[in-house]
């Protein structure tokens, strides 16, 4: 079962996805910040990576940075309520990018495709 850690400063966000994942039968992992992100991703080993970019006062732009440094083979999620953020090149490192919605159907649909075409979600 494919392990996805979930980064987001909001505890609501975060338990939503957690429930939403694993009802879709995935393993998760959360992260309220920066350091707990690198080191969830050096202790848990997760397949994917869902990453807010707003971390209250820290950048979720810093955190991928590094952690795409350590796993470059790990696909990234970014997801924000910021569409600006798009066109900052250094976003350009995530795998894609999804604005956050009520609806979680399409970063649901992200995650299996990036899963599979990684070779981490078995069909």
């Amino acid at each position: 079962m494919p392990k996805i850690l979930i980064v987001d400063d909001e505890e609501n966000v975060r338990k939503l996805y957690i429930e939403e994942f694993e009802n879709e039968g995935y393993e998760t992992v959360s992260a309220a910040g920066v350091g707990e992100a690198i080191s969830a991703v050096e202790q848990e080993n997760p397949d994917l990576l869902i990453l807010d970019i707003k971390l209250g006062p820290e950048s979720g732009i810093d955190a991928l940075v590094e952690i795409v440094e350590r796993r470059k083979n790990m696909p990234v999620i970014l997801n924000s309520a910021y569409s600006m953020y798009k066109d900052n090149f250094q976003t350009w490192a995530a795998d894609a990018y999804i604005v956050k919605s009520v609806d979680l159907n399409p970063l649901k649909e992200k995650v299996r495709e990036l899963l599979a075409s990684s070779g981490r979600l078995q069909s």
